[in-house]
């Protein structure tokens, strides 16, 4: 009898896994802030999808997409959440990481002129450089900007953005090396071999 228990709640919990994983899968397709077009208003903004919302709905069927969050709360909490039809056409070409990645791919870092390969978005971020020459990561940028950032700033690699960060954090603790600066000025950016 104890057996038999044992067997089926056994059988109970392993029939649960396939589900466990489909729910994974569609959080993680549904995690990440996105930027939509306001239905509102006509401007960029930056969204959160309620994943764990739309992975536990999806389980009964087509996942329910609900906002978590977005740029313009709390002043407009209860818009009609039009903007999600959006987000239900292109899931991943919303998504600020994706739209990143298609910037970054192809181009090359704006001071060292190294390519980028594949981003490490936890722990190599790539950052960027403003018009008036300064260095600043992805951390210190509204997402609901990236538009606008995207058309106007360069990209850094992640080594460009740690050196000019520490330069404009510490100028006190940087020494140059005049002879690589005057070959850097000769041969201009490095180029990809």
């Amino acid at each position: 009898m104890g057996m038999t228990f044992l067997v089926v709640g056994a059988a109970f919990l392993l029939s649960w896994i396939p589900a466990f994983i489909v729910y994974l899968v569609i959080r993680r397709r549904f995690a990440g802030d996105r930027i939509i077009t306001c239905p509102e208003n006509g401007e960029a903004q930056a969204v959160r999808v309620d994943a764990g919302h739309a992975a536990a709905t999806s389980l009964g069927g087509a996942p329910q997409l609900r906002l978590e969050w977005c740029s313009r709360w709390p002043e407009k909490r209860d818009c009609g959440q039009e903007c999600l039809a959006q987000i239900d056409s292109s899931p991943d070409g919303c998504l600020v990481r994706t739209r990143l990645e298609t910037w970054y791919s192809g181009a090359r870092c704006c001071l060292c002129g190294d390519g980028f390969g594949r981003i490490q978005w936890f722990d190599r971020k790539p950052g960027l450089r403003t018009p008036d020459g300064r260095a600043m990561s992805w951390d210190e940028i509204p997402a609901e900007h990236l538009p606008e950032i995207l058309s106007t700033h360069r990209p850094l690699c992640f080594n460009c953005l740690v050196a000019e960060t520490f330069r404009r954090r510490f100028p006190d603790r940087l020494v140059e090396d005049p002879l690589r600066a005057a070959t850097t000025e000769r041969r201009g950016p490095r180029s990809a071999a």
